[in-house]
């Protein structure tokens, strides 16, 4: 009996067991008779043999340049590189040509070639990928439509073109359409796309759907087991209209949406109140779509939404009403939050903690203001935060300490106030990404920690830019031995080179800046870091001879303004063969170039100035075609500049000044037809400008002065080859000849130098035209600078250096030469014009009756000429009048005055002028002795109105004074409210001004 039930209990166990094995084996085969994505190594039956040949056809017509389809050989092609077939039949059911490398830029990868129609043989294929390759703008092949199997088809990011063909229509059995981010249009006709009533998933981003007008939202409300439309950048035009246009208060077809994708369009609508309806939306990204007003508060509504997107858009109003408007969900479902880019400016809200469930906050861009507050402790699931580029300017709470699962925190770009304690990092113990302040925004944030705290966080990214972080580099940050990006530039760190803990990370590090601080010492010799790729340290207090990381991926190199000393490595090359920069300007460095530089194929730019680097610029550096900067400035190169440049080269900015280098200016540098800044002042360069730089049809600016050179002034600078010519300073060589018409042609021209030359003739009449000194509209500040390079310039009466600001500056200096003839009254339309310098000439005629009209004029010296007359009243009206120059003349009668001419009182503006009298000379003018006499009526009557007016000036100060000054004494609430507001105001504009200038700066290389 027992052992009669034991063999039951076994005998039902293992029938047990092999129900179980079949119906296991049954969910998998359903499972994969319903995708078609079948094993092709298990199969029973080899592939069919029409369908094969079939597939030779299609590779036939392919272009595979990178042989992703070399295994479709044989004549098994269920084996096949990205086909799959049906077990049981060897019908090919899947065909997966996705480019397995999607967001490379390989073009290898990438098939090409036309789509042959013999795919129609593939009678079962239910699965079609064809995405992110290139078939360069071909049309989508009409007969998809017949291939009545499919369930699967993606052709996005493939560079299809043309009309999406309407037989697509004719797949009854699609479930996943991805037309995506192609060249495609639409018909104006979409009732095709209603047909597909099995649709699941449909991506039509970027197909043109503005032929369409509301049709393309009635196809789709045509489709009821539609979960999740994509239709970014379609060129929407009206989402209102839309939505009206296919009644959608009921929305029974389209109850199954989950996600809905309609961002990058332009509705330019208020937000549609129809959207407050779709109640099951999970995902919802309606960012960049130009609406306007306040923030819709029928997004509360949507319970279930866990993702939210409306950046880029421009409301208006405050935060804390949107937040309250999902007080009437029971269950906040909200995972996601993007609102950056939004324009809100407001506080963070008071209810910032009630989304318990919120893991992404982001908020940036936002002109957002005031404090932290400690609501934002409740935000328990949080793990980004992003408040960056915003004007947060109050304090940070010590409750954001409490966020446990936080893994970035993105505080950057605010001009924070107060301490950040260890109180505020005390729980974040899954913090990965950490930053704050900024390059372009001033914060006085402090990081008030003990030197020997150790956070209970390993961070692998941390970005603390100009705050307050030193002077030590404390064991807080040294125990961060996880780190991969590091930027801690200028934090005021005055402290020995922490040696050990770059050892520790040199391994993991991707990037390592600590510039602008004062670090000191050594750096390490032997490092050794496989993955970094920029290093700079430049600006600290370094020293020592010159380090060379085995740092085979750097491709940016910084130790400028330190103290290193020594020759520059002779293997660099070996060590760093991947830059693309090198930047050891402002050292002291010695000896050659090193011959290896040459060796390094990807170099651009090569920055050594201010060094005592000697001998003679090595002939190699003529033929490194990728080069584009090279700055050889103040060093001790001499000989001569001869060596043929490289017909191709990629030089753009080439500075060498400052140097001993003699001889001609080579003709070979015409061949550099990328040259836009062309420095060779401060050599002993002779002989004249050479007629071939007229081919460097890109040149802005050009720097020759201080040499030796002579002749006359080319005729073609100012001609069409060189239009683009901004800056041109060939002062103190011994050019002769008359100033050449032709530099009138250029438009962009705002710095033109020609003093202290045997210059003569007139001035050209047609300098009044230079348009960039007349109208804003014609000046550029696209001429390319480079980090830490200087201009002088002789303004105001002496030298002054200029870096990246020296596109604002708008001078004309011909003094010191021998121009004759009268100043032309043409010179009074440069209204632009800044400084203006005819000094030291044997100019004639007097000083222009309209001078007064160079409103922006802030120099002005016409010494030691023969001018006469009068000087005129207009002088008085240039506001902007702080040098002033008009001694050594023959100027005559009373000095004028009134506004700006009053402050400048130095006689020695005037003197040498014998015929001039008044203010500020001795010299009296005829009737300056003589009053007229008054009546002792009308003085005691003007005595009596001065009396009053003095009365009465005196009892309104008393009023106005006390009555806001007494207020802000005697009632202190008040005192800090008068206060604070007038700090926000300083701080909005401050940070507003700060965040244009970052954004400008953004359209720009970083250096």
């Amino acid at each position: 009996m027992d052992s009669h039930y034991h063999l039951s209990i076994a005998h039902y166990f293992l029938l047990f067991l092999l129900a179980s094995s079949y119906m296991r084996s049954t969910a998998q085969l359903c499972f994969c008779l319903a995708s078609g994505e079948l094993s092709s190594s298990v199969e029973t039956n080899s592939c069919i043999d029409e369908e094969r040949r079939a597939l030779l056809i299609f590779k036939r017509h392919l272009v595979d340049p990178s042989g992703r389809l070399s295994s479709w050989v044989g004549h098994d092609c269920c084996r096949w590189e990205g086909m799959s077939c049906n077990n049981k039949t060897g019908r090919v059911v899947k065909m997966d040509l996705r480019n397995p490398y999607p967001y490379s830029y390989d073009e290898k990868a990438q098939l090409g070639g036309k789509i042959n129609a013999s795919l129609l043989s593939l009678k079962h294929l239910n699965y079609l990928d064809l995405s992110f390759n290139d078939f360069h703008r071909i049309q989508v092949p009409k007969f998809f439509g017949e291939l009545k199997s499919l369930q699967y088809l993606n052709l996005s990011y493939a560079s299809f073109g043309g009309e999406i063909p309407p037989s697509l229509g004719n797949l009854s059995s699609l479930n996943f359409l991805d037309l995506g981010w192609n060249q495609l249009s639409s018909s104006r006709n979409l009732n095709w796309l209603s047909r597909l009533s099995s649709l699941k998933y449909l991506d039509l981003g970027s197909v043109d759907l503005s032929t369409t007008g509301v049709n393309w939202a009635y196809a789709v409300n045509m489709l009821p087991s539609l979960a999740e439309l994509h239709l970014p950048d379609c060129q929407i035009e009206s989402i209102s209209l839309s939505l009206q246009s296919i009644n959608l208060t009921s929305l029974s077809n389209l109850s199954s949406l989950i996600t809905l994708d309609l961002s990058s369009n332009h509705f330019g609508d208020p937000f549609p109140s129809e959207f407050a309806n779709f109640k099951s939306l999970e995902h919802l990204d309606l960012s960049g779509t130009g609406l306007e007003g306040q923030i819709p508060k029928g997004i509360g509504n949507l319970c279930k939404l866990k993702v939210l997107s409306l950046s880029l858009n421009k409301f208006s109003g405050g935060l804390e009403e949107f937040w309250r408007s999902f007080s009437n969900c029971s269950n906040i479902a909200l995972e996601s939050l993007d609102l950056s880019s939004c324009e809100l400016g407001s506080q963070l809200p008071v209810s910032f903690g009630m989304f318990k469930s919120l893991q992404n906050l982001y908020l940036d861009e936002n002109f957002l203001w005031g404090s932290i507050l400690d609501s934002i402790g409740n935000l328990s699931s949080l793990k980004t935060l992003d408040l960056s580029f915003n004007m947060m300017n109050g304090s940070i709470s010590q409750s954001l300490g409490q966020l446990s699962q936080l893994v970035s925190l993105d505080l950057s770009s605010n001009p924070w106030e107060g301490n950040l304690k260890e109180a505020h990092f005390i729980n974040l113990t899954r913090l990965q990404d950490f930053r704050a302040g900024g390059r372009y925004v001033h914060t006085s944030l402090i990081f008030d920690m003990a030197y020997d705290w150790v956070p209970p966080f390993k961070l692998h990214t941390i970005y603390i830019i100009n705050c307050h972080i030193g002077p030590g580099f404390g064991i807080w940050l040294q125990s961060q031995t996880e780190l991969r990006y590091i930027n801690l530039r200028g934090n005021g760190i005055s402290d020995s080179f922490p040696e050990e803990w770059l050892l520790k990370i040199s391994s993991q590090l991707i990037k390592l800046d600590l510039s602008y601080n004062q670090f000191r010492g050594n750096l390490p010799s032997n490092l050794k870091s496989p993955k970094l790729e920029s290093i700079d340290l430049s600006h600290n207090q370094l020293d020592g001879p010159l380090p060379l990381w085995s740092a085979t991926k750097v491709t940016n190199f910084d130790l400028q303004s330190n103290s290193f000393f020594g020759p520059i490595p002779s293997n660099i090359d070996q060590m760093m063969p991947n830059l693309n920069s090198l930047y050891l300007s402002e050292n002291h460095l010695n000896g050659n170039i090193p011959r290896s530089i040459c060796n390094m194929q990807q170099l651009q730019e090569l920055s050594l100035f201010e060094n005592h680097l000697n001998g003679s610029i090595p002939p190699f550096v003529y033929n490194m075609k990728q080069l584009q900067i090279l700055s050889l400035r103040s060093n001790q190169f001499h000989g001569e500049f001869r060596h043929a440049w490289s017909v191709g080269s990629k030089m753009r900015y080439l500075d060498v000044s400052q140097n001993n280098l003699s001889g001609n200016i080579p003709t070979s540098l015409g061949v550099l037809i990328s040259l836009e800044v062309l420095k060779l002042n401060n050599n002993n360069f002779d002989g004249e400008i050479p007629n071939s730089l007229q081919n460097c049809s890109q040149l802005r600016s050009i720097h020759l002065g201080d040499n030796k050179l002579f002749g006359k002034i080319p005729q073609w600078i100012g001609g069409l080859n060189v239009s683009m010519l901004n800056m041109i300073r060939l002062r103190s060589n011994n050019f002769s000849g008359h100033i050449s018409q032709p530099l009138c042609n250029l438009q962009q021209l705002h710095i033109l130098d020609l003093s202290h030359n045997n210059i003569s003739g007139t001035i050209p009449k047609c300098l009044g035209k230079l348009a960039s000194l007349v109208n804003d509209s014609h000046t550029s500040s696209d001429t390319l600078y480079v980090s830490n390079e200087q201009t002088t310039l002789t303004l105001k009466g002496r030298e002054l250096v200029y870096n990246n600001t020296l596109y604002l500056v708008k001078s004309i200096d011909l003094s010191s030469n021998t121009l004759q003839g009268e100043i032309p009254e043409e010179i009074s339309s440069l209204i632009l014009l800044g400084t203006l310098n005819l000094s030291r000439n044997q100019l004639t005629g007097k000083i222009p009756s309209e001078i007064g009209n160079l409103h922006w004029l802030e120099t002005l010296d016409l010494s030691h000429n023969h001018l006469s007359g009068q000087i005129p009243q207009s002088l008085s009206s240039l506001t902007s009048l702080s040098h002033l120059n008009l001694s050594y003349n023959n100027l005559s009668e009373r000095i004028p005055s009134g506004n700006q001419l009053q402050t400048l009182i130095d006689p020695s503006i005037y003197m040498e002028n014998p015929s001039l009298c008044g203010v500020p000379l001795s010299t009296k003018c005829p009737g300056d002795d003589t009053f007229p006499s008054k009546d002792t009526k009308d003085m005691n009557e003007g005595g009596n109105d001065e009396l009053w007016f003095y009365v009465s000036m005196v009892l309104g100060f008393i009023v106005g004074f006390w009555g806001v000054c007494g207020t802000l004494i005697l009632k202190t609430s008040w005192r800090y409210a008068y206060f604070q507001f007038f700090d926000n105001i300083k701080d909005k504009v401050a940070l507003a001004i700060a965040l244009e200038v970052a954004r400008f700066q953004r359209m720009f290389s970083y250096v």
